[in-house]
């Protein structure tokens, strides 16, 4: 049962780093998954959230920070280690066959930490401020999905690792979201 899941990770692995290859997504995908491409956007977030809501903007923000710190460090400082998986531009069964898009990195690969942050980052806003406004649900789980899908296509991640890793992020998201929420209500005014 096992070797079958990791089969079926493998060959949607190559669906998505191989058979999804165009110039369109070899220029975009590495631009997506860079952590300094989300800089303006997360202190855009910083801003507007103060800038908003004052004290309860700082708030938010340290919210949003706790929540980034916690899946950050389940993911690259707990998971990883116990489950020391290979990244699939490193495992030597397989990387001959990867297009390798970036620097392969000598990290490990379940889960995702890039799926695990942006995911707890995506589900935070969507659960703060998803009322406010309708769009943050598709925008966010599209924007924290892109940045996900694009580990895989540029070769450092299994599609297991990102689903994992989304799926953590999103309850962490979700938890202090919710812990932030019954401190600190926003008004859904505009």
């Amino acid at each position: 049962m096992i070797e079958q899941l990791i089969q079926l990770d493998h060959q949607l692995f190559f669906a998505i780093n191989k058979g999804l290859s165009n110039p369109v997504f070899d220029f975009l995908m590495p631009i997506l998954r860079n952590k300094y491409t989300w800089i303006p956007l997360y202190l855009a977030i910083i801003f507007f959230a103060i800038k908003w809501y004052k004290i309860k903007g700082l708030y938010l923000v340290i919210f949003l920070a706790i929540s980034v710190s916690i899946a950050d460090f389940g993911s690259a400082s707990i998971l990883k280690p116990a489950f020391k998986r290979v990244r699939p531009c490193n495992n030597t069964a397989l990387k001959e066959q990867v297009i390798s898009r970036v620097p392969c990195g000598s990290g490990l690969s379940f889960p995702s930490t890039h799926a695990t942050d942006h995911f707890a980052i995506a589900v935070f806003l969507i659960t703060i401020f998803r009322k406010r406004w309708k769009n943050t649900l598709i925008t966010g789980v599209i924007w924290a999905a892109s940045i996900a899908i694009a580990q895989v296509y540029v070769g450092v991640h299994f599609p297991v690792d990102i689903t994992v890793g989304a799926l953590l992020g999103s309850f962490i998201g979700f938890g202090i979201a919710k812990l932030y929420q019954k401190y600190f209500a926003l008004s859904t005014q505009s």
